[in-house]
């Protein structure tokens, strides 16, 4: 049995689950969430008590494989539409910075132009402190994280003197440069 999907989704105070047909909707406080999972995959999800319970009918492999993974899609519903997630990038390098530009981000960092985000629905960007630190908000795990990689890879950190755009948590590994050659 999966560990992780045998454990209820315990639901906090003001936060609704509405499961109907195979689409699973979860308001709350901070929005709502919906999410169609497949009917035929062998996995049941129910509401009992104030938690969500999600039970698998058989063990086959593909079966054991959605188990655990509807589960934790449904956790982190009910977490963002209580919480929130939030993903802290920082820009590091001379000359690099980003900027808010109303709801958009703007970055320049080192390339012959500027690189605009637009912001997808659900999730805002925050400049707060001095152009070198970009907070992205949402309700919604799955989309922070992709705008966050995308914001990312367009200057990822080097390995040499760290320049970029890296997360605030990451750590880089550095390189030694070139070795200078001895003189006689």
């Amino acid at each position: 049995m999966s560990r992780i999907g045998k454990n209820p989704v315990r639901l906090p105070a003001g936060v609704e689950v509405k499961i109907e047909k195979g689409t699973v909707t979860v308001k709350g406080p901070k929005g709502t969430l919906s999410r169609d999972f497949p009917r035929n995959n062998g996995v049941a999800i129910a509401l009992e008590e104030g938690s969500v319970v999600v039970t698998r009918q058989n063990d086959a492999k593909p079966t054991r494989a959605m188990h655990g993974t509807t589960r934790a899609l449904i956790a982190n519903m009910v977490t963002g539409v209580s919480e929130g997630y939030t993903k802290d990038l920082r820009v590091e390098g001379t000359g690099y910075r980003a900027n808010q530009e109303g709801a958009n981000l703007s970055l320049a960092v080192g390339l012959s132009h500027g690189v605009t985000f637009e912001p997808p629905e659900g999730v805002t960007f925050e400049v707060p402190k001095g152009n070198k630190q970009i907070l992205i908000h949402g309700i919604d795990k799955e989309s922070v994280g992709q705008i966050a990689a995308e914001i990312r890879a367009v200057r990822p950190p080097e390995p040499y003197k760290g320049k970029g755009i890296r997360y605030a948590d990451e750590q880089i590994r550095r390189k030694a440069g070139k070795a200078g050659k001895a003189k006689k």
